[in-house]
């Protein structure tokens, strides 16, 4: 999956670890991410927060995609920071599942909660799954 994800590549997103129901990523906030206040545009930080997410509710072998998601921002992300999305299951049920995600600076600032609802497909992530 992280191999087709161009999106989250092209945005200097790295995977620090996946198990099941439960990722980790980071990004560097470059300059081109902020906002017209100076601060990191908030659709990087809902972006890196949905990325985890995706991949915490991609561990059980089905394709698996956003059935609803939103964000709360607590505070701003600066240029500089290298925020980190910690995404864990809260629920799963048939092919429901319930994520929450923080969003977090270096220093361990929590920036947003993001809470996505998943929906798994009837199609195998990997072929002959």
């Amino acid at each position: 999956m992280w191999a087709d994800d161009r999106a989250s590549r092209a945005l200097g997103m790295a995977l620090v670890s996946v198990t099941p129901g439960q990722a980790v990523l980071t990004m560097a906030v470059g300059p081109d991410m902020a906002n017209g206040h100076g601060m990191c545009h908030g659709g990087y930080i809902f972006t890196l927060a949905d990325s985890a997410f995706a991949f915490a509710c991609n561990t059980y072998g089905k394709v698996t995609v956003a059935q609803s998601n939103s964000i709360t921002y607590l505070r701003p992300g600066a240029v500089g920071d290298i925020l980190t999305a910690t995404a864990r299951e809260v629920a799963r049920a048939g092919r429901s599942g319930l994520y929450d995600v923080r969003v977090s600076r270096e220093d361990g600032t929590p920036l947003a909660e993001f809470r996505g609802q998943s929906r798994s497909l009837d199609k195998d992530i990997l072929p002959g799954g």
